[in-house]
């Protein structure tokens, strides 16, 4: 066991936290929420760590600006991401599938940990485009459990899958409910 999968494995074990549900393909676009909190993160890398599963995760270009922070972001998956303007995010992000036997990439749909209105759908055009299915994956403080449940292939009609979507996820429970949003 390597040294990153035994910290993840310990650390998630110590604060009392659950894996729950697996990822059934290569490839896939993982969808993550609620995210409400820094520990959102910090929780899904030990738990990436643990399942000694490589990922990458789209994160604020501006989080690159800092040489250490780009090294260590970029070494744990980090590809960045400018939301300041219209770039082909989905064309270029869809394009990384192509590179790899096996990736899986995590999104936050919300885009941000703030409350928001309407939740980001560039992880559904993604997935479509790279013909690869949505895992919707979840961090739930009330139960203390992070994971993975279903899975779906984008069909092309974004309100129908979000039904689905939403259905899922009415039932989880933020770090901070206040800040999560699922009216679309």
């Amino acid at each position: 066991m390597g040294i990153w999968r035994w910290i993840g494995e310990k650390t998630l074990k110590v604060l009392g936290w659950k894996i729950v549900g697996t990822v059934p393909v290569k490839k896939c676009v993982i969808t993550v929420a609620p995210h409400t909190s820094m520990a959102d993160f910090i929780l899904g890398r030990l738990a990436y760590y643990s399942l000694d599963m490589p990922v990458k995760f789209l994160i604020k270009k501006e989080f690159f600006d800092y040489p250490i922070l780009k090294q260590i972001l970029e070494k744990m998956g980090g590809l960045p991401v400018d939301r300041s303007r219209n770039n082909n995010t989905v064309t270029q992000v869809a394009a990384v599938f192509k590179k790899y036997d096996t990736l899986n990439i995590v999104i936050a749909p919300e885009g941000t940990r703030k409350l928001v209105r309407n939740w980001k759908k560039g992880f559904y055009y993604i997935a479509e485009k790279a013909n690869v299915p949505v895992v919707l994956g979840f961090l739930d403080f009330k139960k203390k459990e992070l994971g993975f449940g279903p899975m779906f292939y984008p069909t092309g009609n974004y309100e129908e899958d979000w039904k689905f979507m939403e259905n899922f996820y009415r039932g989880i429970t933020a770090k901070h409910p206040e800040k999560y949003n699922l009216s679309e």
